[in-house]
């Protein structure tokens, strides 16, 4: 705990079995209250690998995609009375140790989401991050900063913390269950007035670490256009998307939004 809160950590997995062990290891378990796994129906060792860690495990039986999959995250977090959510992939791509850093920014109240940055600190590139992607994203965050009036210097992280009350607030519910939830989920967050900062995060790009390929990279770039033309247009009232819904129902359908038995 920090400041009283109690802190999950919640790890969307997918073939995870080669790293999810390091990575366990290099959480702050000093602080972090439980950890939380979601096995989107690998095919190999990864639900195995987590229970013999002790991870408290809740497995697909069909997959559901990557966004599914953080929707039964926050379900279960919730569920385990979670005041603070941390979401790491298990491919140990990100720092696990800077979860007390994330952490520490939402207990303190100053922020609402917080993220971890791989543009911050120049550190993409040398982490080994492609440059075709580093393109792609330093191109998708300019435009975005642009049409919904954000300041980020990188929507497309997948290291992230969310107070409780972002995770009751938005209707995530409505979200993809592909990889564009992600960005959906930001610019939910900024339309609903949120507080994010962000904390600079070294990467690692390695043969085990999970990446989509490019026809994927593609798919989801145009979804994040779409994402922040949607914004404008509900922000200049042309557009009534269910995407940035402020009705009490559709949030209660976030919270229960996935089977967490």
């Amino acid at each position: 705990m920090l400041h009283g809160k109690k802190i999950v950590v919640v790890m969307p997995a997918y073939h995870a079995e080669k790293t999810l062990a390091a990575c366990h290891a290099a959480i702050p378990h000093d602080i972090v209250d439980d950890v939380l796994l979601v096995d989107d129906a690998s095919d190999d060792a990864t639900v195995a690998v987590a229970r013999s860690l002790g991870i408290r495990t809740h497995r697909h039986p069909a997959n559901r995609g990557y966004g599914g999959n953080q929707k039964t995250c926050y379900a279960l977090a919730l569920d385990a009375g979670a005041d603070i959510v941390v979401m790491l992939h298990p491919d140990y791509q990100y720092e696990p140790k800077l979860i007390t850093a994330m952490a520490a920014m939402l207990a303190s109240g100053v922020y609402d989401v917080v993220i971890g940055s791989r543009i911050l600190g120049n550190t993409a590139i040398a982490g080994g991050m492609p440059r075709y992607k580093y393109v792609f994203n330093r191109a998708l965050t300019a435009i975005e900063n642009l049409l919904i009036g954000s300041k980020l210097s990188e929507f497309h992280s997948g290291y992230r913390a969310f107070s409780r009350a972002v995770l009751e607030t938005l209707p995530l519910a409505v979200n993809s269950d592909d990889f564009v939830f992600d960005n959906q989920m930001l610019v939910q967050a900024h339309a609903f007035g949120q507080r994010i900062g962000e904390i600079s995060c070294p990467t690692k790009y390695f043969p085990e670490a999970s990446e989509i390929n490019f026809r994927r990279s593609v798919v989801y770039g145009f979804g994040v256009l779409r994402v922040a033309m949607t914004y404008r247009l509900w922000k200049w009232g042309l557009a009534k998307p269910k995407l940035f819904s402020t009705d009490a129902g559709d949030r209660l359908a976030a919270v229960r939004a996935a089977d967490a038995s």
